[in-house]
């Protein structure tokens, strides 16, 4: 294995690892600035309590995932050196926004947060949250703009055998940014909405502060299904844009190997990228991608062969990681719109229960097969059209990146079982009740007392 393969198996490893906390992150602060919301509007205690112990979950994700995050910006330099020399203007300029902008908000603000609740009003209290939430998701943007560039490059001229930015502005509105954005939070507050009903029916299940959880249940059923159904339009347009801007991506997460006009979808293939073809089709819709992708039943839609093999994505995995996204994203709306009938009763229904608790990992691997669709999609260019993935790598031996590889395993998988561990233990504790005027502390000496 060569250097390129292993310091992109590493970048993967870091990139899987640190989005399995940032969704949960965007979506979760959101609920909980809702209830807290809720508890300053209303004065009910039961908000209060569920604003604390949802609190406390996030507040451990978010932790791993800050720490998470910091070392993939260092492989840009380590690993990824040529990249970073030669569209470091572009791609720099929007992670360093990003750093001095929301980061350090966002930072700022849940440290207040975390060690406010007995020092500022309620309202200056929630008022900290929503800065958290609306920074985490403004982060979200700078980042998402920065690999919406590197699948479609805008804004830039090759200047001084470099990338260099004349239009900050183009970068950061550019369809593809903003549809790749909504599609990428859309998920994550459903990822976040599903972490929730999970957790509340495992509660309800067991007879566990029932008013509480029922309470969360239903917030958490609401705001899923706005985003579950959402999602579906949201995704269909966001794979219009790929159609426009990264055509082989989209031959390849159809198998679509021959241009056709008024091109059939097969619900099942099995591609044979040897032999460019498909060696299983079946269930094809006469005229349906053509109709679906291009708005034109008649429309002709290219197929791999218009690439050079070399200029081809990895076919199987884009096409079976697209699939099971779709499949996945289909089976979220059904599922939160059979919880939102039954929220106000959910104790009714033992079925939705159970099968809400085992859905919890669900959306994190959908989550994880739509980035396998966008950056495997995208090979062999690390930006679609100018740089390849070969031409980007620092000049590193083999047995450099080996190690850095393993440790990153090593680290990540203990990081890993001891987060996961904090995030199971409270949630599976009973909330406690409100104590004094003002609430009991849940910063981190408390959650670090309460292991002890």
């Amino acid at each position: 294995m060569d250097v390129v393969m292993l310091s992109r198996l590493q970048f993967a490893v870091a990139t899987y690892f640190h989005f399995l906390f940032v969704p949960l992150t965007l979506g979760l602060v959101l609920l909980v600035a809702i209830m807290e919301t809720q508890f300053v509007r209303t004065g009910d205690e039961e908000y209060k309590k569920m604003t604390k112990f949802w609190g406390k979950l996030f507040v451990i994700n978010f932790a791993l995932g800050v720490v998470t995050g910091i070392t993939l910006e260092f492989q840009f330099g380590t690993n990824w050196s040529q990249y970073s020399k030669y569209v470091g203007d572009v791609f720099g300029s929007l992670l360093a926004i990003e750093a001095t902008t929301s980061f350090f908000l966002e930072s700022t603000f849940i440290g207040v947060w975390l060690f406010g609740w007995k020092k500022l009003s309620p309202k200056a209290h929630a008022a900290c949250i929503w800065f958290v939430a609306i920074a985490a998701n403004l982060s979200a943007y700078w980042i998402l703009a920065a690999n919406s560039w590197m699948q479609h490059p805008v804004g830039y001229v090759i200047r001084n055998s470099r990338a260099e930015l004349t239009d900050f502005w183009a970068v950061l509105t550019q369809p593809y940014a903003i549809w790749m954005y909504l599609h990428v939070i859309a998920g994550a507050y459903i990822l976040a909405g599903f972490f929730v009903m999970g957790i509340s029916a495992y509660h309800i299940l067991r007879g566990q502060n029932i008013p509480l959880f029922k309470r969360s249940f239903r917030m958490a059923a609401i705001f899923t299904v706005i985003f579950a159904v959402a999602e579906i339009g949201i995704g269909d347009i966001h794979g219009k844009e790929m159609m426009k801007v990264q055509p082989a991506k989209a031959a390849a997460a159809e198998a679509v190997w021959e241009t056709t006009k008024g091109a059939p979808l097969y619900l099942f293939a099995i591609p044979d990228e040897e032999n460019e073809r498909n060696s299983v089709q079946i269930f094809g819709i006469p005229k349906l991608l053509s109709l679906v992708a291009l708005g034109d039943a008649n429309a002709e839609y290219k197929g791999l062969k218009e690439w050079p093999k070399e200029e081809r994505p990895p076919v199987a995995i884009t096409f079976w990681s697209f699939r099971l996204m779709v499949a996945l994203g289909l089976f979220f709306a059904g599922v939160s719109i059979v919880a939102v009938l039954k929220r106000n009763k959910p104790e009714t229904s033992p079925r939705l229960l159970k099968l809400l608790v085992f859905c919890i990992p669900l959306p994190y691997i959908a989550a994880g097969l739509g980035w396998t669709v966008t950056e495997v999609g995208r090979q062999p260019w690390i930006v679609y059209g100018v740089m390849k993935t070969a031409d980007a790598a620092s000049n590193l031996a083999v047995s450099q990146v080996g190690l850095s590889l393993t440790a990153f395993i090593v680290v990540y998988a203990a990081l890993g079982v001891v987060c996961f561990w904090l995030i199971a233990k409270y949630a599976r504790a009973i909330p406690e009740p409100a104590s004094a005027p003002g609430g009991a502390d849940f910063s981190s000496a408390h959650v670090v007392a309460a292991d002890k």
